[in-house]
């Protein structure tokens, strides 16, 4: 039932829909004196399509929206947050190289710069599609969270701001085209030089995010436009048209580099390789170049002839007194082509090449493609048709593991795995910094459990809450992030359970977003109180632990997140060693020279110590003369 405006009529966007209807490249975007988004007219344009001659203006090729420049802005704004271990939650903590991230992936972004740097090999997302039913991410972080909770009313109980961008309130293109723009500038610096990513995206907005990644990752760098059936039936409620696919956009960071892989053959294919002699399984592929545009007149030394012995089929590039049958690459119609191989190839691959009668009933020479090596794997079309592909397995596969369907339209394992295999090889990170349901984790440790890979995953999302009346909610998952990791936990036994063979890292490590570990003592003489000089008897956090330092740690100094590391006790002080002394910290109070010097004589890269661990300045020079003496390529910092 429709609510009554209780309000006069707006005839100033009552007038904009008017010209919209007559002129709709005239309408806009813009901001109100609030700073709200509005429907409005772009009157420079409105005056050229009344116009009968050009107006004066400077004119650009360029792809503009309300709040572009304040989402690059917005990308490049430090912040002061942290990432905090959760031991409790994750599997296989010691030995996992798996992350799974809660929090603003916006943020999480900013604090992966240094760690992932040119690291991560593959980026799958799946955004918000602006359906009118999703969230936003609301990156406007100069408005406290009452303003933005009064203003929208949607507030995660983690304090992240979102909002649903429904047709109610048009449905702007601009906030969705500033959060996935701010998203993308920070992930392309993770890619690695051969790094690729892939977005899942409809028709919503598939146009935006096309020219959004033109500019981000370059247009030269664009690999595909994939097309999914992910619904054969089609969606009934669909006005004219009942849609049955999505998009899949690729682009490599560099697409000089071997950024994609080819896919498995299918069994089918596999079955065309009929023949076989001592070398293997093989198939017959015909040299001649089949496409017209090639010829003889255009790629004159690819026209040359073979000579074949009608007894045996050998051909060879001479006539003797057994291989009489000239062979020129002839069509049909007795027109001059031209062979997919050079003379000096072919020279060197005769073995490979015999006669045979052609489809034409003419002769022609085909080579021996076996089935081993390349020739197992072949490009992905960029149809993909397969039923595989289908959001109902997605479903199915979450029924199976849950027993409900926690998840609304979960992608399928195999739409992934096959984005997977096509981004990466054997090794290699997969980031999801929109990961729902974890369907990316579940993928990785499939593929790997398949082929042996020792693929890594980091699951990036937002602890949305879940609705009070979904089964999500009645079966117990408070949040997106409860049913993304139970999902990895699950999908790992169930994996184990098909394969007890196979060998996969099936835990993770589970970060949380949080402010800061250091006190903020940021203050003006004259603004301390009696009541803050707690706060400057240690300048960190007092809720925070050792691992929760050590994780700051690994964020500035550009660690990666995953790597093992233990702990022992020395002299009963507590000293974590990351990956083998790439770090060395102890963080407890008054650490006395025999520490110092039992972690120096062991010549770390880098060694963290509060700074609270010395009582002077003087015993803190002494640890600079000490390192300098026994360990003096070892940085030193304290917090």
């Amino acid at each position: 039932m429709d609510k009554m405006r209780m309000r006069s009529e707006d005839i100033q966007q009552d007038n904009v829909a008017k010209i919209a209807a007559l002129f709709p490249n005239c309408v806009t975007e813009a901001r109100d004196e609030d700073g709200h988004l509005k429907k409005a007219i772009n009157f420079e344009m409105l005056k050229q399509i009344l116009s009968d001659s050009v107006i004066d203006g400077d004119e650009a090729y360029e792809f503009t929206w309300v709040g572009k420049k304040a989402s690059i802005v917005e990308a490049n704004r430090p912040i002061r947050k942290t990432l905090r271990p959760v031991k409790e939650d994750s599997v296989n903590w010691n030995t996992t190289e798996n992350l799974y991230i809660e929090g603003d992936n916006l943020e999480v972004l900013k604090l992966m710069q240094e760690s992932y740097l040119g690291k991560v090999k593959m980026i799958y997302i799946d955004p918000p599609y602006n359906t009118g039913n999703d969230f936003i991410y609301n990156d406007d972080f100069k408005m406290s969270s009452e303003e933005y909770a009064d203003e929208t009313g949607e507030l995660d109980e983690e304090g992240n701001r979102m909002f649903k961008n429904t047709d109610s309130n048009g449905r702007f293109h601009s906030d969705w085209c500033s959060m996935i723009y701010s998203r993308l500038m920070l992930a392309r610096n993770l890619l690695s030089e051969d790094g690729v990513i892939f977005i899942s995206i409809d028709d919503n907005e598939i146009t935006d995010l096309r020219q959004i990644c033109d500019e981000i990752f370059g247009e030269q760098n664009f690999v595909s436009q994939i097309v999914v059936q992910t619904n054969p039936r089609g969606r009934t409620f669909d006005r004219f048209i009942a849609k049955t696919h999505e998009y899949i956009l690729v682009y490599a960071n560099d697409i000089n580099k071997e950024c994609v892989f080819q896919v498995p053959k299918t069994d089918n294919a596999i079955k065309g390789y009929k023949k076989e002699d001592e070398h293997g399984r093989y198939r017959l592929l015909e040299l001649r170049n089949r496409n017209p545009v090639f010829n003889r007149t255009n790629r004159p030394k690819m026209f040359y002839p073979f000579y074949a012995n009608p007894s045996d089929m050998t051909v060879t590039l001479q006539p003797d007194s057994i291989h009489t049958v000239e062979i020129y690459p002839r069509n049909s119609e007795g027109i001059d082509g031209c062979w997919t191989w050079g003379l000096e190839k072919a020279t060197n691959n005769l073995d490979l090449l015999v006669a045979n009668l052609a489809n034409t009933g003419k002769w022609s020479v085909f080579r021996k493609d076996y089935l081993e090596g390349r020739s197992l794997y072949t490009k992905s079309k960029a149809l993909w048709l397969e039923s595989e592909m289908n959001h109902e397995n997605g479903k199915e596969m979450m029924g199976r593991l849950f027993g409900t369907t926690p998840f609304d339209f979960p992608k399928s394992v195999d739409y992934i795995k096959k984005c997977i295999l096509l981004g990466t090889q054997e090794d290699g990170i997969v980031l999801d910094f929109f990961s729902g349901s974890a369907t990316t984790a579940h993928a990785v440790m499939q593929l790997n459990a398949e082929d042996g890979g020792h693929r890594k995953f980091i699951m990036v999302q937002l602890p949305e809450e879940t609705d009070e009346k979904s089964e999500a909610y009645k079966a117990g998952y408070k949040n997106i992030c409860e049913i993304g990791k139970e999902r990895i936990r699950r999908a790992a036994k169930k994996l184990h359970e098909d394969n007890p063979d196979a060998k996969f890292d099936d835990g993770f490590r589970v970060l949380k977003l949080d402010d800061t570990n250091m006190n903020d003592v940021y203050y003006a003489a004259g603004d301390y109180d009696q009541g803050m000089l707690h706060m400057l008897e240690s300048n960190i956090k007092s809720d925070r632990t050792d691992l929760d330092l050590l994780f700051g740690c690994l964020l500035e100094w550009g660690l990666p997140l995953s790597l093992p590391y233990t702990s022992e006790r020395i002299d009963g002080y507590t000293v974590h060693n990351y990956n083998d002394g790439d770090l060395i910290a102890c963080f407890d109070e008054n650490v006395p020279e025999s520490v110092i010097k039992a972690i120096a004589k062991r010549q770390p890269l880098r060694a963290v110590f509060r700074d609270s661990s010395f009582a002077s300045s003087p015993e803190k020079i002494n640890v600079g003369e000490i390192f300098k003496s026994l360990a003096p390529d070892t940085r030193v910092k304290v917090i």
